[in-house]
């Protein structure tokens, strides 16, 4: 591991980030990808002395997160339970109990892609090294990208707590050079274009501060579910959360739809929404709103068998949700 500055911010305004450091938090993203070689910063700021550990209550119900929250204390939040249990089954399918006691929000957010060719440094990669190749697409892509992808990156988002914020319509406050910004999930992430290694859009010594996650409207139902290659911690194959309720005739009155394990950042499904809306809540409706979102897929050979996957997982969550039996229909 190459030698670094370490420095303990001591408030807010003076965490500011050189451009050749990075901050520090939980750090079991960070580190691993330091002893890797993948990253080498020069400075290490540590954000953990901020007073950034808060959950707070907002008007209407919502919540305000600070960035340095565990993940472990935010699942077993009882507002956060009792209130959102997508964002609590996210977080518990996230990792294993020793990293949510140290992974923070903040950091979850802007984690590290878990692709292979990027974590290998002997290897080409355009995140990493732009305009050296992409060699994961004809290599091993299994857990890579169907959507969203482009020709220079296939790379898919491994948190699983951002695919549950991005179906609340959660939002980011961070603190930049230039000011205090409020971003979407969309907005905050980037997908790979032309320049994979632009993966967020907050410019050099930013510093996320909280996370916001305004209330559910009345009667809204919400779940996340994940399917990887082993019950233990393991990064999505596919993942969903949903957060439906159903009007007074038993249709579809309220969706949201977001998918991990299939993107470069968590995937809003807003054509499946758009279908969904207003239509019967069952098997056969939900599986033309989902083909209409997947009809935008571009899987590779090894890694086609996540859209019919991610199918199956949609109409079974859905059915789920909406209490009609509908799924494996």
């Amino acid at each position: 591991m190459r030698p670094f500055d370490y420095r303990l911010a001591e408030d807010t305004g003076s965490a500011g980030v050189p451009t050749d450091g990075t901050i520090l938090a939980g750090g079991t993203n960070l580190v691993d990808l330091m002893k890797l070689g993948v990253l080498q910063p020069a400075t290490l700021v540590d954000i953990t002395s901020l007073p950034l550990d808060f959950v707070q209550e907002e008007p209407g119900g919502g919540l305000r997160i600070g960035a340095t929250v565990r993940n472990s204390e935010l699942a077993a939040h009882p507002a956060v339970r009792e209130r959102f249990p997508v964002l609590s089954q996210a977080l518990l399918a996230g990792a294993s109990g020793q990293l949510r006691n140290l992974a923070t929000t903040g950091g979850n957010l802007l984690q590290r892609t878990r692709c292979p060719y990027f974590q290998d440094v002997t290897k080409p990669c355009n995140k990493r090294r732009p305009g050296t190749g992409c060699p994961a697409r004809d290599g091993d892509h299994r857990n890579l990208a169907v959507l969203g992808a482009s020709p220079q990156c296939i790379a898919t988002h491994p948190s699983d707590m951002a695919v549950a914020l991005r179906a609340l319509d959660a939002r980011v406050q961070a603190r930049t050079p230039n000011g205090q910004v409020d971003l979407g999930l969309d907005e905050l992430l980037m997908l790979p274009g032309d320049h994979p290694e632009a993966e967020t859009t907050l410019p050099a010594g930013s510093l996320i501060t909280s996370v916001t996650v305004p209330a559910l409207p009345p009667g809204c139902r919400s779940v996340y579910r994940k399917v990887r290659d082993r019950a233990s911690y393991a990064f999505a194959l596919v993942s969903v959360a949903a957060v439906v309720a159903l009007d007074a005739d038993g249709c579809i009155g309220q969706v949201r739809l977001a998918f991990g394990g299939v993107a470069p950042r968590p995937w809003r499904a807003s054509a499946a929404e758009r279908r969904l809306i207003g239509a019967p809540a069952s098997a056969e409706a939900f599986r033309a709103a989902v083909r209409t979102e997947l009809a935008a897929a571009e899987p590779l050979p090894r890694n086609a068998f996540k859209v019919s996957m991610l199918n199956e997982l949609v109409v079974t969550v859905l059915a789920e949700l909406t209490g009609t039996g509908a799924g494996g229909a």
